[in-house]
């Protein structure tokens, strides 16, 4: 099943859903398996692994971290040959000052913002198609 393209219907129907708990971006230069099944993405970079990982799992392994995130799904099925979708939300996010660290999964678009601002962040993503 391919994805939404049209921006207007990615719009409508971004319906956005936080996923409960904290999030972090830790970077290790071999990553152990546990870490790896734990993490909810990884990225590998010439500097090493990057991990995002629960806040609880990168603690209880003595990773460093900058940044804590909440997490938000856009439910929509967005073809990842969708033009305009992640630029929409940032810049409304932007907005609003609010940072935003997107990773695209096959199915959907995964928003880390800032915890603090998961509240204010799922608004706007909310409206974004009014």
């Amino acid at each position: 099943m391919s994805g939404e393209q049209n921006l207007r219907i990615l719009l409508q129907s971004a319906a956005p859903q936080h996923n409960p708990g904290k999030y972090v971006f830790c970077t290790v230069q071999q990553p152990a398996q546990a870490l790896l099944d734990a993490a909810v993405a990884t990225i590998q970079e010439s500097e090493g692994t990057t991990l995002i990982l629960p806040q609880a799992v990168a603690d209880a392994q003595q990773l460093g971290y900058e940044y804590v995130a909440g997490w938000i799904t856009l439910k929509v099925h967005s073809s990842l040959a969708a033009v305009g979708l992640t630029a929409a939300f940032s810049r409304a996010l932007a907005q609003q000052n609010i940072s935003c660290n997107v990773v695209a999964g096959y199915y959907h678009d995964h928003i880390f913002v800032a915890e603090d601002d998961v509240q204010q962040a799922s608004v706007i993503l909310n409206n974004l198609g009014e």
